[in-house]
């Protein structure tokens, strides 16, 4: 996953001067249903995890965006990721790759029409805490992006990821094939194991890839372990609270009852249709031939994530 995760690191960069926090807010701001879809849409490739986005969302929400906005955007974002998407078509194959960021797009659509629709409840336009600090020289927008995709982006994920493909490894050296397809009944029930798993963890979208990953090597769907790709990003138990203070207390189990939904219909329609269709797109189960250029993406890699965390902490 080397390869794309680095390349995937760059296009965050430029996304991050293409696409800054305040331009965001500034499109993102009012209501309506073309607030909505914008907030989705524009969701799906930042490079945010689903505690990354909680500011970003308190600033949309102080500005004055629509509380179904503000849902749309808390959905879609931290589902994917330009680096996510490209180390999902790496590790996954292209289907799963671009199911995942429509699913991102649908479910935000969803819980942001559903929470937009229903009463207000008691979440409030919370204070954020305005992001900067001590005036600099502006740097020029390639350093800015060069920057964002391979310091502070590996920084912030860093941790995360070497833990996710730690488990990752865990799984393909010590739990034999298939054991969970002897254990679990395929459909319905592994769908519903992933969704409890899922929903309380804390984990990004680009680490949630290796897992799935080795989930599946494991004798779970495509189906299951995208319920877990959905719902392992999209939300953990540490940022409940947060969704609640600025979105209410019953407009957030809207929105989990959204994204439990789509999760289950997206596995849903991928076991039951779409890989049935494209049998040569499904993740690969064995051990692909390692080149040595990939190696040393690896290396270079690991120098990132272990450097940029350490000088984080």
């Amino acid at each position: 996953m080397a390869p794309y995760l680095l390349f995937g690191f760059g296009v965050a960069g430029l996304l991050h001067v293409l696409l800054p926090t305040s331009w965001v807010a500034r499109h993102l701001g009012g209501d309506g249903w073309r607030a909505v879809a914008k907030a989705s849409l524009i969701g799906v490739p930042l490079p945010l995890c689903s505690c990354g986005v909680v500011p970003v969302a308190l600033s949309l929400r102080r500005q004055g965006a629509s509380r179904g906005a503000v849902a749309a955007f808390l959905m879609s974002t931290p589902q994917t990721g330009a680096d996510s998407i490209l180390v999902t078509w790496g590790l996954l194959g292209p289907v799963i790759a671009v199911v995942r960021p429509i699913a991102a797009f649908l479910s935000g659509l969803l819980v942001g029409f559903a929470v937009g629709c229903g009463p207000a409840g008691n979440g409030v336009a919370a204070e954020a805490a305005e992001a900067g600090g001590v005036a600099a020289v502006p740097r020029p927008r390639w350093q800015r992006a060069l920057r964002h995709g391979f310091v502070t982006l590996p920084a912030d994920i860093g941790r995360e990821l070497l833990a996710g493909l730690a488990i990752a490894g865990l799984l393909g050296a010590i739990v034999p094939s298939n054991l969970f397809a002897d254990r679990i009944p395929a459909g319905w029930p592994a769908m519903l194991l992933m969704l409890a798993v899922g929903i309380p963890i804390y984990v990004c979208s680009t680490a949630s890839v290796p897992i799935a990953l080795g989930l599946i090597r494991a004798g779970i769907s495509p189906g299951a372990a995208m319920v877990f790709l959905i719902t392992g990003p999209a939300t953990n138990a540490a940022t409940l609270t947060a969704l609640g203070r600025i979105l209410g207390g019953r407009s957030t189990a809207v929105y989990l009852g959204c994204l439990a939904l789509t999760a289950l219909l997206t596995g849903a329609v991928l076991d039951v249709w779409v890989l049935p269709a494209f049998p040569e797109a499904a993740p690969l189960c064995h051990t692909p031939e390692i080149s040595a250029a990939q190696h040393g993406a690896a290396a270079v890699l690991l120098g990132l994530l272990t450097a940029n965390w350490r000088r984080r902490k």
